[in-house]
């Protein structure tokens, strides 16, 4: 009798820890942010999760910060800064401590309607991900009083993965600032002066 339950309490321990080695992994945002189709702020948004949304999070692409998660309902790709997970009975950023935390790795892959799916591979590259289509109606040429007013009133630097170009679309809660008498704003991002559309956060100029 007493085998049997030695046997009967080691099963329970075995099949209690095969749970937790496939426990999905529980991330929460700290901001509200875009959800995506795909793991690029060139993709359209499936919706927006609202801060404090608990989601689950799947894993990250390689070498990328864009994390595919289901979060209310909606299920998508988020920016891995504005994620977090419990490590040590405290919160950390997804995207600082992708390595200890044991994040899967995940890879994606475009169909037609830019959706997941298996017909060719995604772009941009992972690391590319701030490079958007650019479109030659919406470049700008600013006005010489524009720069003076930006290198008047600077702003705190923002710093992104990828390359900086007109027709990227900045993520939606980056702040940006307005320019008296002019319908762009402005931010800078990774070292560069970059107007920006208020609405869209479209690039429509890049300083050099």
């Amino acid at each position: 009798m007493s085998l049997k339950r030695n046997i009967l309490f080691a099963s329970v321990i075995l099949a209690s820890s095969a749970g937790l080695a496939q426990a999905e992994m529980s991330a929460t945002t700290i901001s509200d942010i875009d959800v995506r189709t795909g793991p690029g702020s060139q993709y359209p948004t499936v919706g927006t999760a609202t801060r404090g949304s608990v989601a689950v999070l799947d894993g990250c692409v390689a070498g990328s910060r864009w994390c595919r998660i289901d979060v209310n309902g909606m299920r998508g790709w988020a920016y891995a800064q504005y994620l977090s997970v419990e490590q040590n009975g405290g919160p950390v950023i997804v995207d600082k401590h992708i390595d200890s935390l044991g994040v899967p790795v995940v890879t994606y892959q475009q169909t037609d309607d830019m959706s997941t799916g298996s017909a060719q591979q995604a772009q941009p590259a992972p690391g590319d991900e701030l490079i958007g289509p650019a479109d030659d109606n919406d470049t700008v040429t600013p006005p010489k009083t524009v720069r003076a007013y930006i290198d008047e009133n600077p702003v705190d630097a923002v710093e992104l993965n990828g390359t900086i170009a007109v027709g990227s679309e900045l993520p939606h809660d980056i702040a940006v600032r307005s320019i008296p008498d002019y319908q762009y704003s402005y931010v800078r991002v990774n070292g560069q002066a970059v107007l920006v559309d208020p609405d869209t956060h479209r690039v429509v100029y890049v300083y050099n």
